[in-house]
């Protein structure tokens, strides 16, 4: 068990902030291979849009949920990808009232991109801690974080 730290060096070591810096740096080099692929104008919005999207689509309602997001707020995230191609507003075959948002064929080519550009980053992560810890880093993550994965797709 850890130590208490005094002062204010807790915000500086504890669990939370070391994952969040650990994010911040994955993800800037994400965007950053996004950029070299010709794929500039890929915001970090844009990621946690794509990120919460099912590959077959999902309800704005829904979108907004598993981001943590008013709908209002998901839906101007929604608008800003559609302006960019990757993703569109179809009716839900299920419901002819109800939209979902779905990737368009550019979005699909997009999240080709995003997915190279995570399989770059973490392989450069894997090479820097080594194998050992990046496995125990993920094996770790997976279980504390599992309730959480809200996406439907599996495959």
């Amino acid at each position: 068990m850890r130590t208490k730290t005094s002062g204010t060096a807790w915000r500086h070591a504890n669990v939370g902030r070391l994952l969040n810096n650990a994010v911040r740096r994955f993800e800037a080099r994400v965007l950053e291979l996004m950029g070299e692929r010709g794929h500039v104008e890929t915001r970090i919005a844009h990621v946690s849009l794509t990120r919460n999207l099912d590959v077959e689509g999902t309800r704005l309602t829904e979108l907004a949920r598993r981001a943590s997001m008013s709908k209002q707020a998901m839906g101007e995230l929604v608008d800003q990808c559609a302006e960019l191609g990757l993703v569109d507003r179809v009716a839900d075959p299920s419901d002819r009232r109800a939209r979902i948002v779905m990737f368009t064929p550019a979005g699909r080519k997009w999240l080709d991109a995003f997915r190279d550009a995570v399989d770059i980053a973490e392989q450069e992560m894997r090479a820097e801690l080594g194998k050992p810890t990046m496995d125990a880093i993920l094996k770790g993550l997976v279980v504390y974080g599992a309730q959480f994965d809200t996406l439907d797709d599996l495959s």
